[in-house]
């Protein structure tokens, strides 16, 4: 890694840090471990799981027989794995091995039967490997990130899952995404009720074309849905790492000539342009507002687990694989 280009991660959340581009930091972050843990309500880099994004009423239905209550810490709905989730807890690692021929930093967490009211043991394993290919002549920074879960006790047949990383990007030099260029490669989106779950039918998003950059003002567009790259929901397989990556998301900013792609194998994404930020000024960094930075999380779609035509992508059964792939990548022009 040259050095000017370099990330960070922690055993916490096993989350990203840094992400430093020709010496800009692109993401949302604190400097200290200590500090993710009394500000981190925005979920800053964090590793998304048992369950990201919403579950309707934080309940999980007809699951190995019976229903399953979670935490109600959005609202009426479970958010990002409960009131302690994933994000929050100590994984182990890193362990640095290779993997697909690139040095890679493995963290592990296992998550026991009943944490957050889920059911089942599960172990997952995350791997991140970077590396800097020269593109059209501009070197590249590209994280990949790994995600694989598997069902290690045998306390029930089958267990809800959706994993994600929670980054925030910010490429403007300055304190909010106003002036970001953005292109999101869909504008299918799934439309929600006033609690964010969705309707059950998708649309396009008002405003927004697929392929077509618009430009983040101010205030405006304020986005936070789940865009759907592959309307084909019941033939999405519990694990997607053999499907092609798609290019989900480009940003770019013409002060800074920063470019960042956001790459997945999942059949879906959030965009969340970043209203409710809220971090003051603290020895831990400046403060961070709203619009301080937009978050993609790919995934699975919004409470796909209590959909019957969604939730086989969001069950994980015993003797199965969960697995996902995401990809950064990033430079200055």
């Amino acid at each position: 890694m040259s050095a000017d280009s370099s990330v960070k991660f922690l055993p916490q959340g096993a989350i990203i840090q840094e992400i430093i581009v020709e010496g800009h930091n692109i993401v949302l972050g604190f400097p200290t471990a200590n500090a993710y843990t009394y500000l981190n309500a925005p979920f800053f880099g964090e590793t998304i799981g048992r369950y990201a994004n919403r579950v309707q009423n934080g309940l999980i239905k007809s699951l190995n027989g019976r229903d399953y209550q979670l935490a109600q810490n959005n609202d009426v709905n479970s958010l990002h794995g409960g009131s302690i989730g994933w994000g929050k807890k100590t994984f182990s690692g890193p362990h640095l091995s290779s993997r697909n021929g690139k040095e890679t930093a493995q963290y592990t967490y296992v998550s026991r039967d009943g944490e957050e009211g889920y059911p089942g043991t599960v172990e997952l394993r995350v791997w991140y490997s970077t590396s800097e290919p020269v593109v059209n002549g501009k070197k590249q920074l590209v994280l990949d990130i790994e995600y694989e879960a598997e069902l290690v006790g045998k306390e029930c047949e089958e267990t809800a899952i959706n994993i994600t990383n929670h980054s925030y990007f910010n490429i403007t030099g300055g304190p909010t995404i106003e002036g970001t260029e953005v292109l999101l490669t869909t504008n299918d989106y799934l439309p929600v009720d006033d609690t964010s779950i969705p309707l059950n039918a998708f649309a396009k998003y008002p405003g927004i074309e697929a392929g077509k950059p618009f430009v983040l003002r101010k205030h405006e567009p304020d986005v936070d849905h789940c865009f759907i790259v592959d309307t084909d929901a019941q033939n999405v397989p519990i694990d997607t790492r053999s499907r092609p990556l798609t290019k989900l998301v480009a940003l770019s900013h013409p002060g800074t000539g920063l470019h960042v792609e956001v790459h997945s194998t999942e059949p879906a994404f959030q965009f969340y342009t970043g209203k409710h930020i809220n971090i003051p000024a603290s020895e831990h960094g400046p403060e961070r507002g709203p619009r301080s930075g937009l978050c993609v999380e790919p995934s699975r779609y919004i409470n796909a687990i209590n959909h019957p035509e969604w939730r086989n992508m969001a069950i994980l059964k015993q003797g199965q694989m969960y697995g996902a792939k995401i990809v950064y990548k990033a430079w200055k022009a």
